[in-house]
């Protein structure tokens, strides 16, 4: 272990539950808001889907329209 991670182990540390190699502090909560926004791009894109091509269509943009979406924000954000 490290002399950092030592430091932070000791016992009473207030900061010990937050470090990643104590296993605490996960922030794993974005993929349920990526689920959702999948499902209700499925539905958007799939109401009017009238081949199996569209379909297909569909399915992929629903999938990847959020990396697009961000890719369109930060462009326009010039970030």
């Amino acid at each position: 272990m490290k002399k950092e991670e030592a430091d932070c182990c000791s016992e009473g540390s207030v900061y010990k539950k937050y470090h990643k190699h104590h296993g605490g502090g996960s922030n794993n909560g974005g993929g349920a808001i990526y689920g959702l926004g999948v499902v209700g791009a499925l539905f958007y894109f799939l109401q009017n889907a009238s081949s199996f091509g569209m379909v297909m269509m569909g399915i992929g943009k629903s999938v990847f329209w959020p990396a697009i979406l961000m890719y369109k924000l930060l462009t326009y954000l010039k970030m």
